[in-house]
């Protein structure tokens, strides 16, 4: 069996290790000139950053635990999450619901007492049952913590309207709280949300691309770099794809590329799965990173959801991850940005986006002067968060259904069309392989 693997991402370089090990003969192809997808790094002046997003490691799923320690061996250190919300001026305990003790009493009060009044509402059947995302929001968390928090932070994230987007997604994404821990929190008893990621682990040296690097040992000699595949043909149960130079030929086709760019590929795509695709929503995403003289607050990451503090939704700080990262005496910071094609943000250019950066993160006091900052860069990621809107659902099976008919395989985040988390990828991968 002959596979082409389309996309040298975390997925694809994952599917190539398993294929290889149960004796399939692969080709990763690969449009940049060096794979990894989303989860590259780049190292500079002795710092290294993730250059599509801040990354960490965990996963309810012991399978892709197993298999992301066995890889990284000793390069590998555990970090306990410290992980705030910026709320106020004040740092609020993440998730939001776990750290109402710490908020003014009258939105303390807010919190608490819609969330009562909304539980008992819902108990006794008056409550519709939610119809998009932001009324699921309301019904589990209360008007409280939805309204000062969790709709202001999804759609600075999304930049998309909460009462547009799906909810059939949140189930296991997004927790319901228990409801004693959220009196507990309310009356200052110390509560720990998110449990499963309440200790991660990360590279001790070359950031979250070591992963890539050490899933991608046994196969490096089976990865094709700088291959935009620009034509997919299959006769007789024979692909035939090529960079408009090259051809590569297998009995197999498998797609980890994103819909819209695998589309592309192939001839006779009916109108109706282009219309499809097209409509299928994501956001692109602007990483700024930022060395530092001296330390950053000892935290692992920070939810901004106010958009009047900056354009930013998260700040991670990697030094936290691994010293590694980092020169001695110096700390890193990475700040993400969404944005959407032809929006405000993706005009900008990116020293402008820098400079916004930095001057916010001075206004919110984790920045103290410009003479701390040594390094700054910026890397944009196009393809970063799926958007689940409410036409979502239809579209994506109408996709789905003609690459099947096409007998072309989708594995991984975009070509899925799904939020996967590296675990998931990673997981998406190790059913595949055990399925086909």
């Amino acid at each position: 069996m002959r596979t082409a693997i389309l996309g040298g991402g975390l997925t694809g370089i994952t599917l190539a290790r398993l294929l290889q090990k149960k004796g399939e003969e692969v080709t990763v192809l690969e449009r940049e000139p060096d794979y990894g997808g989303l989860c590259r790094s780049m190292s500079n002046s002795g710092f290294t950053f993730d250059r599509g997003g801040s990354h960490i490691i965990f996963s309810r799923d012991t399978e892709v635990l197993t298999f992301i320690r066995d890889v990284l061996g000793e390069n590998s250190q555990q970090n306990r999450r410290n992980t705030k919300i910026f709320y106020k001026g004040l740092y609020i305990k993440y998730p939001f619901e776990n750290g109402l003790y710490q908020l003014p009493k009258e939105d303390l009060f807010f919190c608490i007492n819609e969330f009562i009044r909304t539980m008992i509402a819902v108990e006794k059947g008056e409550l519709e049952p939610p119809k998009n995302f932001r009324e699921w929001i309301i019904y589990t968390f209360g008007k409280g913590i939805a309204d000062l928090y969790l709709i202001p932070y999804n759609e600075k994230i999304w930049k998309f309207p909460a009462e547009r987007m799906s909810l059939h997604w949140v189930e296991g994404r997004i927790p319901r709280p228990p409801v004693e821990d959220v009196i507990k929190s309310a009356i200052g008893i110390e509560t720990e949300g998110y449990t499963h990621q309440a200790v991660f682990s990360y590279p001790k040296k070359g950031g979250i691309e070591a992963l890539i690097r050490a899933i991608a040992l046994p196969i490096k000699e089976k990865i094709r770099t700088g291959f935009p595949v620009s034509s997919i043909r299959e006769k007789d149960g024979i692909f035939t794809i090529t960079d408009g130079t090259y051809k590569v030929t297998a009995d197999r086709c498998i797609s980890t590329i994103p819909l819209q760019e695998l589309l592309r590929c192939l001839d006779d795509v009916p109108e109706r799965v282009r219309i499809s695709c097209d409509e299928l929503k994501y956001n692109s995403l602007a990483c700024v990173f930022i060395g530092i003289k001296g330390k950053v607050p000892d935290i692992s990451w920070l939810y901004v959801h106010e958009k009047d503090l900056g354009l930013f939704n998260r700040v991670s700080f990697p030094s936290n991850y691994s010293p590694e990262v980092a020169p001695p005496g110096h700390s890193s910071m990475l700040v993400e940005i969404t944005y959407h094609k032809g929006d405000h943000v993706s005009a900008m250019p990116d020293r402008e986006i820098i400079n916004h950066t930095i001057a916010a993160l001075k206004n919110m006091n984790i920045i103290k002067t410009h003479n701390e900052v040594v390094y700054t860069a910026l890397e944009r990621q196009k393809y970063a968060y799926v958007i689940y809107d409410l036409d979502y659902l239809r579209n994506i099976a109408i996709v789905k259904d003609f690459c099947m008919k096409r007998s072309i395989m989708l594995v991984g985040r975009f070509a899925e069309f799904e939020y996967l988390n590296m675990d998931g990828c990673i997981s998406n991968a190790l059913n595949f392989t055990r399925n086909r």
